[in-house]
């Protein structure tokens, strides 16, 4: 593992999501495809919850103490009970943007862990720190492909009658 290459990808995310979404409209911020599928903003919202009470508090605990619990989450709850599509996604990125620097400075801080600390998961069984860590970079990227394909699929709407097969399809 190249934790460091994480690390790196970690912060990278966090510079290119504000330059990805910034300056959208509300409507295209909160619009969707259809009702199963996340808007823009409820993604970066998601994003946000998901620094703040995820990847970095697990990891932390694995590192410190793999025989506490980890706290619950419930993401797909999470975006109906706080009203994700409600918020403002100015505020939304600047907090992700913000939590995200604060997590990078804190694995760059923490020296040489031990990646191969393990929890058990109930889902998942052995779980190792580096398990964590790769994950959460890797999460970045999964929505960063879910952003792309709104903003394509807003491209298409805006384009009305006319077609992108031009460009290729998704």
């Amino acid at each position: 593992m190249d934790p460091n290459a994480l690390i790196a990808s970690l912060d990278r995310f966090g510079r290119i999501l504000p330059v990805l979404v910034g300056g959208l409209p509300a409507d295209d911020a909160n619009w969707k495809p259809d009702a199963t599928s996340w808007s823009i903003l409820e993604i970066v919202t998601h994003l946000a919850d998901e620094e703040i009470e995820d990847f970095r508090r697990r990891l932390e605990l694995t590192l410190t103490d793999p025989s506490m619990d980890w706290p619950p989450i419930d993401p797909e709850g999470w975006a109906v009970e706080r009203r994700y599509n409600e918020g403002d996604l100015i505020k939304t990125v600047d907090l992700f943007v913000s939590r995200r620097r604060e997590s990078v400075a804190w694995l760059r801080g923490v020296g040489n862990p031990d990646w191969s600390v393990t929890k058990v998961h109930p889902k998942f069984g052995p779980f190792f720190a580096g398990d964590l860590l790769t994950a959460w970079a890797a999460h970045d990227t999964l929505h960063l492909r879910q952003l792309s394909k709104r903003m394509y699929e807003l491209n298409c709407v805006a384009g009305g009658k006319f077609s992108s097969r031009y460009a290729g399809e998704w």
